[in-house]
């Protein structure tokens, strides 16, 4: 369904998708980023709450709570390969750019204890090096430790929700993530 930015739009594309046989709703539109929370939460209090939501092209980390929050059940988005084709790499305690030259002899992980691939196996100087010499690996390992943060983002929350803490989770996380600085060097 879409609608842009109009509540009006928003809720008569909602009631009329809403009403048809389908067995899930794929929710998109001109969103404005600073009134997401609301433009899903108009459209997702007239579908039906038994039918998966899902909604097109959000991957920040803040609109990924908020949508979660608003009821939608699955997420699409480029973010997480396209920021990672830049050097920019998704960490708990936000986004860390691995082009800054004090990474360039960081011997550690992107993030500490991190269990993907990249983190496994790469040090941070290794990608930034990749990186430098423009090689094409970089943005596939970037790609794999961003691709890994989402999920696991995502899979974390879901827990949240079972156990009755989301709001703490969010809080909690979104606070870590948008007020500290990128990783550093683990010493």
């Amino acid at each position: 369904l879409q609608g842009g930015q109009a509540r009006e739009l928003l809720e008569a594309s909602a009631k009329v998708i809403g009403a048809m046989d389908f067995d899930g709703f794929g929710i998109g539109g001109a969103f404005d980023k600073k009134d997401i929370k609301n433009g899903v939460g108009w459209v997702t209090a007239l579908l039906p709450p038994d039918r998966p939501r899902h909604l097109l092209g959000i991957g920040a980390v803040s609109d990924l709570f908020a949508g979660v929050e608003e009821g939608i059940d699955t997420f699409d988005c480029v973010i997480p390969t396209r920021l990672a084709r830049h050097g920019a790499l998704e960490t708990a305690r936000g986004r860390m750019n691995i082009l800054n030259a004090r990474y360039r002899g960081d011997l550690g992980p992107i993030e500490t204890g991190c269990p993907c691939a990249t983190c496994a196996n790469y040090t941070r100087a290794y990608l930034a090096h990749l990186f430098r010499a423009k090689e094409m690996f970089a943005a596939t390992l970037a790609s794999i430790h961003n691709l890994y943060f989402f999920v696991s983002l995502v899979k974390k929350m879901r827990r949240a929700i079972l156990q009755g803490n989301f709001a703490l989770f969010r809080d909690q996380f979104l606070t870590r993530y948008l007020s500290t600085s990128p990783p550093e060097t683990e010493r």
